[in-house]
């Protein structure tokens, strides 16, 4: 069963935050009903919504995403990256970054799930967050 503690939160933390601050982003690190690790980015250089945009478009990932969705990330400025997929996503500075962030945020982390079963064995989920429903994410130009 998935289990994060708020003592590997503090210990994962400091070297969440010094790859935020390395490229110019602040966020917050929480951990969410006990089974995963949350970063909430706020505001930052790095411009991750039309990062976003347009690597699916070059992609041609945004076959799913038309004219209407596109407008929605923009005007809300909010994004939940997919853990999985995030490196297909993303590219640049960006892509950089959450490589890096990433991989802190699994450190010591395991999967040994078998979706054919429906068995989901983990020792904690991640979650990254691009701003907020309720609070846009900021790009400092």
């Amino acid at each position: 069963m998935a289990y994060v503690s708020q003592e590997l939160k503090a210990k994962l933390a400091p070297s969440i935050r010094a790859v935020c601050k390395k490229h110019g982003v602040k966020a917050s690190v929480a951990v969410r009903n006990h089974s995963t690790l949350v970063l909430n980015i706020k505001q930052g250089s790095i411009d991750f919504i039309e990062n976003f945009i347009e690597t699916d478009k070059a992609k041609a990932y945004c076959n799913y995403m038309d004219e209407g969705q596109i407008a929605y990330f923009r005007k809300n400025q909010s994004l939940d990256v997919n853990p999985y997929h995030y490196r297909d996503h993303f590219s640049g500075r960006a892509r950089k970054f959450l490589i890096e962030v990433m991989s802190i945020m699994n450190d010591g982390n395991w999967d040994k799930s078998d979706i054919q079963t429906d068995y989901f064995n983990v020792g904690w989920y991640v979650d990254v967050n691009i701003g907020r429903w309720n609070k846009p994410y900021a790009l400092e130009k």
